[in-house]
């Protein structure tokens, strides 16, 4: 009898250890870096504003798991917002790693007054696909 208590203790300790590290493995992956503190650049063409004012609609990408289509807002002649049409958003994985993707690329792009922006490590594939749309958003603002 204790060699039979003793195997099933052993064997729930393993299976609660198990899924321990599995939800410590899938929370590992999908950390993502902070967004960081983002400062202007100086540029005559972003002080006087280099866009006609409106709300443009950019190309939608395809990003493996999904689309993504923005739309950038141009206000003063400036990129005052961006919003996104559609992105990833059915899994899981996809929802957190946009969480964290969209307001960084966001600030950044609305900083730059631009489209060229860094990839945000860990969404290579949703950045490009996000940069794709809005540079075609902000031509038809020019």
């Amino acid at each position: 009898m204790k060699k039979i208590l003793l195997s099933l203790f052993v064997i729930t300790t393993f299976l609660a250890y198990s899924i321990h590290e599995k939800d410590e493995a899938n929370e590992a992956m999908l950390e993502v870096p902070k967004a960081r503190e983002i400062t202007p650049r100086p540029s005559s063409a972003v002080s006087r504003g280099m866009y006609k004012n409106g709300t443009y609609t950019g190309t939608v990408e395809d990003v493996f798991y999904g689309f993504i289509e923005v739309q950038a807002v141009i206000s003063g002649g400036r990129l005052s917002d961006i919003v996104l049409l559609q992105y990833p958003n059915d899994r899981k994985t996809s929802i957190q790693i946009n969480e964290v993707m969209i307001p960084i690329l966001r600030q950044e792009a609305i900083v730059a007054q631009s489209a060229e922006v860094d990839i945000v490590s860990g969404a290579t594939e949703s950045s490009i696909g996000f940069r794709d749309s809005l540079k075609a958003a902000l031509a038809k603002a020019r």
